[in-house]
């Protein structure tokens, strides 16, 4: 099981000197990977906790990855509708090819309806673009030729495509993850809550001859009582779970630092 932790990119830790401290901080105790959230156009009146101020997610991560040398790179989740597919296919190679292979997508529909009407997109279309987003990067990750608007052109450089994990609820999620995905990002670490989904997805997976999907949980550990939360990884673990992401508020990088190193120790 890979163990991550979630990234201010917000908020007053949103600042060049914590998240380097941040991130650097989280690779030393050995954390497998570090993941972003991603929001373009907060409303004033749900900037709670952030006053508004995000960094761009895959502005942020080519950051991390020239800040750090082995932690994996992930967005938790990147909202396919806010985005052009063909420039977003090209940040998403020029990340992955210059961090070494290190990029995870989280991707999701998003739900925020200020949010959409900013960036001038049709909420109610989230799912179609979504869909149409993810099948065009998969035929673009394919070749070195692609096509586009029925234009032809190169797509290069082109390293292996990220793994792609599917946020959201079923039924919606779990279709757009056995199509293409290679598994599910929920939200909540709870054992009990994850466990008729998690049976629900397997199944769907085996009906159609597909070997179990990966599970990404995100959601709070209670990293304060270390047999506790070795007692949830393992329960997490056998419902299928192969990775759970750390997501906690914390006020600066000594804080993210003891998160990290509290995480890292519960493989002891």
């Amino acid at each position: 099981m890979k163990l991550g932790l979630v990234l201010r990119t917000m908020g007053a830790q949103s600042t060049r000197e914590t998240l380097r401290a941040c991130a650097h901080a989280a690779e030393r105790a050995g954390v497998d990977e570090l993941w972003v959230v991603d929001h373009l156009a907060i409303p004033p009146d749900q900037s709670e906790g952030s006053g508004g101020r995000y960094l761009d997610a895959l502005a942020a991560l080519a950051w991390l990855a020239a800040v750090t040398e082995r932690v994996g790179l992930g967005t938790a989740v990147l909202i396919l509708p806010y985005r052009p597919a063909l420039p977003t296919a090209k940040q998403i190679a020029t990340i992955q090819e210059l961090s070494g292979q290190r990029l995870r997508l989280g991707v999701g529909v998003g739900w925020m309806e200020g949010e959409f009407r900013a960036l001038g997109v049709d909420r109610g279309r989230r799912g179609r673009l979504a869909d149409e987003t993810l099948a065009s990067w998969h035929a673009w990750f394919a070749g070195d030729e692609a096509r586009a608007n029925g234009q032809p052109f190169l797509f290069r450089p082109r390293p292996p495509r990220p793994p792609i994990f599917v946020g959201g609820a079923p039924p919606h999620a779990f279709e757009r993850a056995l199509r293409f995905g290679e598994g599910w990002m929920p939200m909540g670490t709870d054992p009990e809550k994850l466990r008729p989904q998690a049976e629900r997805l397997r199944a769907l997976a085996a009906e159609r001859g597909r070997p179990p999907p990966e599970i990404a949980a995100m959601g709070a550990l209670p990293l304060e009582d270390p047999g506790r939360a070795r007692e949830q990884l393992a329960a997490l673990a056998a419902l299928g779970v192969t990775r759970v992401v750390h997501g906690a508020r914390y006020a600066d990088a000594d804080e993210l630092r003891a998160s990290a190193e509290r995480l890292a120790a519960l493989r002891a």
